[in-house]
């Protein structure tokens, strides 16, 4: 594996013990509200000494999802989903914003949190925190770094799927700026394995001067360059994990993530596999490179709609197919953003719910598939 981007100059990264109460200025009152890393490039431009465009943005036609008459009568609910009608629909134009640079001076990195003066930037939902890092933020901190990148973002840190999307996207901009900086808390325990496959070397740290730090943001846009850098990633994979074309993965969720039950995952996975080939693969028992492997080559990746389902997403070829399981009560459409982005088909069935759960028409299923372009099903 080719990792160049490994390399940086380890002088910049420096022990040298500083003592600051900055962390504690949260409970002063008037303090501004904290910032979350998302879609805040105007206040990031407000309080750096500069910035700049990294690439343009641009617009492109939203596609058309592929779904049964009466799918979206079903939603009761939705979830980072604001119109799903319209989006499903698609042929209306999207904009994507540039992807921008933000240089910061003499800032600090606590537990998962940027300071900047009275300014605070959360990397990390509070429910990540251990109830000590949230309350009692260190105050000697002993690692200083001359010129940091920080290429992690507020969603990627919440939800795996967006890490590997978004942040792992970011992190060669990142790379090629200065030292790749991120939080040390762990947010999956695949993570390790794909900065790995991806030639990522961070520093991982919860407590660090940073005297010159670049920070980044696309405005959760897919510009050119982030499909094209999205494109690399899922090359480098490729290319470990060589496969051929097969009819398709059912990805199994059961109880990961944000709990969203399935009655008959397992029955709709083990049918798939019966009646058409696809191979079953669980997020909750094997290996990335167990998953991965099962997904390179896949013409229709299945599964409940989640961050489990963007392990296939990652090797999955254009022009090929996802279709996603969707609760009625939390319809959710964030993985046709990058579908979208990598002409990948994108296809849902809306369960019926039961009790306090949902299950799945596997006959929908089927009629759903069959509305797939360039679908291979034996």
């Amino acid at each position: 594996m080719e990792n160049s981007q490994l390399i940086y100059d380890e002088s910049l990264i420096q022990k040298k013990v500083r003592f600051t109460s900055i962390g504690y200025t949260k409970y002063l009152k008037g303090l501004k509200k904290p910032n979350p890393m998302f879609r805040v490039g105007s206040v990031l431009d407000s309080l750096s000494v500069k910035s700049w465009e990294i690439a343009p943005g641009n617009t492109t036609i939203v596609s058309k999802a592929y779904f049964l008459k009466g799918q979206l009568d079903r939603v009761t609910g939705t979830a980072y989903t604001d119109d799903p009608y319209t989006m499903m629909h698609g042929g209306y134009e999207k904009k994507h914003e540039p992807t921008r640079a933000y240089q910061f001076q003499n800032i600090w990195m606590l537990n998962g949190t940027i300071y900047k003066d009275l300014h605070q930037f959360l990397f990390h939902p509070r429910s990540q925190l251990t109830t000590r890092m949230h309350f009692f933020p260190p105050i000697v901190v002993d690692t200083e770094i001359t010129n940091a990148s920080i290429y992690n973002s507020y969603d990627g840190n919440a939800f795996f799927g967006l890490w590997l999307t978004d942040d792992c996207t970011m992190y060669p901009l990142a790379a090629s700026e200065g030292v790749p900086v991120t939080s040390n808390i762990f947010t999956s325990p695949h993570m390790l394995d794909y900065e790995s496959m991806l030639g990522m070397n961070p520093i991982r740290t919860n407590a660090a001067f940073m005297k010159n730090a670049i920070l980044f943001d696309e405005d959760w846009g897919n510009n050119k360059s982030k499909h094209e850098r999205f494109s690399i990633n899922r090359n480098k994979l490729l290319s470990i994990f060589p496969g051929t074309s097969h009819p398709g993965v059912f990805i199994l969720r059961r109880d990961s993530g944000k709990t969203r039950i399935m009655l008959n995952e397992i029955e709709i996975a083990e049918q798939l596999r019966d009646k058409y080939g696809f191979r079953i693969v669980d997020v909750t028992k094997h290996s990335v490179a167990e998953i991965i492997s099962a997904c390179v080559g896949a013409q229709v990746l299945v599964g409940i709609e989640g961050s489990h389902l963007m392990h296939g997403l990652m090797v999955l070829e254009p022009g090929t197919s996802v279709l996603t399981l969707q609760p009625p009560n939390r319809f959710c459409g964030v993985i046709k953003i990058t579908t979208d982005m990598e002409n990948i088909n994108y296809g849902f069935v809306v369960g019926i719910p039961k009790e306090d759960s949902f299950y799945i028409d596997m006959e929908e299923v089927e009629r759903t598939i069959e509305l797939l372009p360039k679908t291979i099903i034996y």
